[in-house]
């Protein structure tokens, strides 16, 4: 398993980070522990959960699946220092979750403490906003015009971040958390949190998470170029694009207890008929090379320059199996433009 610097940090991870979000809906606590194990023994040393899991999200689910990881930690306490784990602070709109408020200082103090109780342990690898107070192109919100960044109000945005960047350094120099990371954040966020770490000496941005896939590419090259030259861990989370990468959605289908079976917070906004025609495109090409469709995708995500750890997920032990697979496949430079055109014809599907 290949291991890369996360970002500036002096922490490296394996270039595959098992997600957690289905542990405590579609999967129980004996399906989390045998996912775990698994993935340490195949060399996986990064696990990414949040607050607000498992998902959907719900007020009886909430900070289900860090309890399930941290019921594996209780039980494997001398195994803790074989993985970096990262968890998120849940951003504004959920109200079971603090009245669905902005994250602030007392907020990041108060679900730090949470979360360490939650996960058994006394410290947060790496601990990340899981979005931005202000409304980012993110969650169905990335297409043109839908943001009027004009009224956005820079300067109070720019003072709660700083006020954020205080509560993590107090955090840190307590030693709850070692490093923290960004998560559906845009170029400006990031150069913000950068420029007021360097004028304060506070923690700097040493990652961030953000939907990419072959589906959803908005991040390449500019978000991702800042994130190369400023030593920022770029982390994609749904490089299966919510699972229709996997194939199993083609035409409408929907297995039994899959992901798009059920019910979505946001709906499902990655069904369209052109993301439905390219998926099968790829499906396609992907049998043509004797890889799963999931595989191919994982693969090329992972090529990606600036790419540092890609975030799967599964619900069975043979799901993930095949896909930290697909880290070992070398793609072509022939498939890769096979690829590229496929992407051009497809830029924005959904």
């Amino acid at each position: 398993m290949k291991v890369n610097s996360l970002g500036s940090s002096s922490i490296n991870v394996s270039e595959v980070c098992l997600g957690s979000m289905t542990w405590g809906t579609q999967n129980d606590q004996q399906d989390a522990n045998a996912q775990i194990e698994f993935a340490l023994d195949r060399g996986v040393n990064f696990i990414d959960t949040a607050e607000m899991y498992a998902v959907p999200p719900t007020p009886e689910t909430y900070g289900t699946t860090e309890s399930i990881i941290g019921n594996w930690i209780a039980d494997n306490a001398s195994r803790r220092g074989e993985f970096v784990l990262a968890t998120k602070i849940a951003g504004n709109g959920l109200p079971w979750i603090r009245q669905g408020k902005d994250i602030d200082a007392a907020a990041v103090k108060k679900s730090i403490d949470d979360s360490l109780t939650r996960l058994q342990t006394d410290y947060i690898d790496l601990y990340q906003l899981h979005w931005p107070n202000r409304t980012s192109p993110h969650f169905a919100k990335h297409w043109p015009g839908m943001l009027r960044f004009s009224e956005v109000d820079a300067a109070a945005h720019e003072a709660g971040m700083y006020d954020i960047l205080c509560a993590l350094d107090d955090a840190q120099q307590a030693g709850k958390i070692r490093e923290f990371g960004l998560s559906d954040d845009t170029p400006w966020g990031i150069s913000v949190y950068l420029k007021l770490a360097k004028q304060h000496g506070l923690p700097r941005p040493v990652s961030i998470q953000n939907e990419f896939s072959l589906l959803h590419t908005k991040d390449w090259p500019y978000l991702i170029e800042n994130c190369v030259h400023e030593q920022v861990a770029y982390l994609p989370w749904s490089p299966l694009a919510g699972g229709v990468l996997s194939g199993k959605y083609i035409d409408g289908a929907r297995p039994e207890g899959a992901r798009w079976s059920k019910a979505q917070r946001l709906g499902l906004f990655r069904d369209t008929e052109q993301v439905n025609a390219a998926v099968k495109q790829l499906a396609q090409l992907a049998a043509d090379h004797q890889m799963t469709t999931a595989q191919l995708a994982l693969a090329w995500c992972a090529q990606v320059d600036g790419v540092t750890s890609t975030i799967i997920g599964a619900t069975t032990l043979k799901q993930l199996e095949d896909n930290i697979a697909a880290f070992d496949f070398d793609l072509s430079d022939e498939l890769l433009a096979v690829m590229d055109k496929l992407l051009r014809s497809y830029p924005m599907p959904f």
